[in-house]
């Protein structure tokens, strides 16, 4: 099937599948003899994969191992587990980030009084105890 079809099929855009494929991440099985892409039915659920995949925040590099490890018998599931198992680590790592930087906003907006005057702790912090007046 061409670009565009396995693109429908797969939920993603044609520029990214060209670009999975410039990047060697998922590449049609054929070409046509004009030399445009012709994806299977096998390119399609490897880029389905590749689509849940980031996701779930995977990056690209991480969609390599993972599509390498979902193509060989003899992977250990625990490779997986722990790749999983690291990504959970990140996006809790992040949500702690995120909480953080809501509470320091929060802290800022209840300080300032939102009127017609100039001052703004808001500002005030953006700016930085040595920046300018």
């Amino acid at each position: 099937m061409n670009v565009g079809e396995a693109a429908r099929q797969s939920g993603l855009p044609v520029k990214t599948l060209r670009y999975y494929d410039e990047i060697g991440l998922v590449r049609p099985s054929a070409r046509t003899d004009a030399g445009y892409r012709d994806y299977s039915a096998n390119d399609v659920s490897m880029l389905r994969f590749v689509q849940r995949s980031r996701s779930l925040g995977f990056s690209v590099e991480e969609c390599t191992a993972l599509l390498d490890l979902y193509r060989d018998r003899n992977r250990a599931s625990a490779d997986v587990r722990e790749m999983a198992r690291q990504r959970v680590s990140d996006i809790e790592r992040k949500i702690a980030e995120l909480e953080e930087m809501r509470a320091t906003l929060g802290h800022l907006i209840d300080r300032c009084h939102g009127d017609n005057r100039p001052e703004c702790p808001i500002l005030e912090d953006l700016a930085g105890a040595d920046c300018c007046p």
